[in-house]
């Protein structure tokens, strides 16, 4: 498991979104400490995206569905567009009222402007006013007054959009005809006043609404996939302590002793070789002190910085082949200049878990580390010969989950792991790490 998935992020800015061959190792040591110079921070664990953010760069499919959306808002104009020009061109006035020239300009300078609805609405409404005061583009002020309501709900825009409609269905031109209609024609005419101003504003508060609690509902559905993300954050943050515990508590206890052993006998015997031998038990057990105390902080940090505990990379691939007791032969292919932390530690535990088992099950035989970049990958083989004979394998216990978590580690960088025999009675193992580790493989 990469380092930074052992990190729980706990800071509260990311639970909420805001708003709106001779030398050659030498030369290896060199290029792999280059590559593994560069690091970079972790990822937060849980993101707090908006669900806009969180749609970008999902493939050719919502590309489409924008496009097709704004087609379909462009159509949707242009025919609110054309209504009202037809409203305004089948219009036939009654016989006694003599239609004046800037009445039907203005008339089609309201129909015009509902071009700009959309980005304008109450500079539309105010130029429909005119033109459906002194002549007709009634639907023209309808389309303006539901546009204003929709965009501004309830607010004073929404008022003078209101009036803007309701005056000029109850006020006549020119002035005199309105002054020699009776009390009947007004009441009727303050009537579909009324419908005509209170139909589309309703439509365009009501439209309006929804869009409000549709978008509420979406942040809610995030939030609360949110809450179960951080919910299972936390239990794991609560099984990696008791880990951290049992590791602190138990194994390294153990190790202790076998390292108090050793130096126990180290000190106590004349023989050199068991002399040789207890130092390097020793050694090892203190070297693997060492990495537990590391895992353990690892485990218990819960701060972003987590994914720059220390840990083993790449560079320190040379010590590892020097003190692993077997033959190796290190084939380092021209790598990039950085590698990713979780990269250069997965690459580094793939090898060293590798060079175990051959100590392990085949005691004596050679080995072959092979890193190389294919393609996009970072190539890592290890790769043994046949044992000299069957007897020859040790007989250390094997838990069998080494390469059960090799494969874990490959598979969190979105790479692939295999082992297996080799037609030559050898043994190999092979895992293929993309040089570019996707962003969940560092959550």
């Amino acid at each position: 498991m990469a380092n930074s998935a052992l990190v729980f992020a706990t800071r509260k800015k990311y639970l909420y979104p805001r708003r709106s061959g001779g030398g050659g190792d030498a030369l290896v040591a060199h290029d792999l400490s280059r590559g593994s110079s560069g690091g970079t921070r972790g990822a937060p664990l849980v993101p707090a995206q908006r669900g806009t953010a969180v749609t970008a760069g999902r493939g050719w499919w919502p590309r489409w569905a924008d496009r097709a959306g704004r087609w379909q808002q462009l159509a949707l104009d242009l025919g609110v567009v054309v209504l009202a020009g037809l409203d305004v061109a089948l219009w036939s006035p009654p016989p006694d009222v003599d239609v004046q020239t800037y009445s039907n300009v203005l008339s089609w300078v309201a129909v015009v402007a509902l071009l700009f609805r959309r980005r304008f609405p109450l500079a539309t409404a105010v130029l429909t006013f005119p033109g459906y005061l002194v002549g007709w583009s009634q639907l023209a002020a309808i389309f303006a007054m539901y546009s204003v309501a929709r965009h501004y709900n309830r607010s004073w825009q929404t008022v003078v959009g209101a009036v803007l409609v309701f005056v000029p269905r109850t006020v006549l031109w020119p002035p005199e005809k309105f002054f020699e209609q009776d009390i009947g024609d007004h009441l009727h005419n303050v009537m579909y006043g009324f419908i005509v101003t209170g139909l589309p504003l309703a439509v365009g508060l009501l439209v309006h609404t929804r869009g409000e609690l549709s978008q509420r509902l979406t942040e809610l559905a995030e939030s609360r996939e949110r809450e179960k993300r951080l919910h299972a954050h936390s239990v794991l943050a609560e099984e990696r302590a008791r880990l951290a515990r049992e590791m602190h508590d138990v194994v390294s206890h153990q190790v202790t002793l076998i390292a108090m052993q050793a130096g126990a006998l180290q000190v106590s015997t004349n023989d050199a070789d068991a002399r040789e031998t207890a130092q390097t038990i020793r050694t090892l057990s203190t070297r693997t002190l060492e990495e537990l105390r590391q895992m353990v902080s690892v485990l218990r940090v819960a701060a972003l910085d987590a994914a720059a505990a220390s840990q083993r990379s790449l560079a320190d691939l040379p010590e590892l082949i020097a003190g692993c007791g077997v033959d190796v032969q290190l084939s380092v292919g021209q790598l990039p200049e950085s590698l990713s932390p979780e990269l250069s530690t997965t690459a580094f535990r793939t090898v060293q878990e590798a060079l175990t088992n051959v100590r392990k099950h085949a005691p004596g035989v050679a080995a072959e580390v092979r890193l190389q970049v294919n393609g996009r990958d970072l190539l890592v083989e290890v790769r043994n010969e046949a044992p000299a004979a069957q007897s020859s394998r040790s007989s250390f216990p094997s838990g069998g989950h080494g390469l059960v978590g090799l494969r874990e580690r490959a598979e969190l960088l979105a790479g692939t792991f295999e082992a297996g025999p080799t037609a030559d009675g050898g043994y190999v193992v092979r895992a293929r790490l993309p040089l570019r580790c996707p962003p969940r493989a560092r959550r």
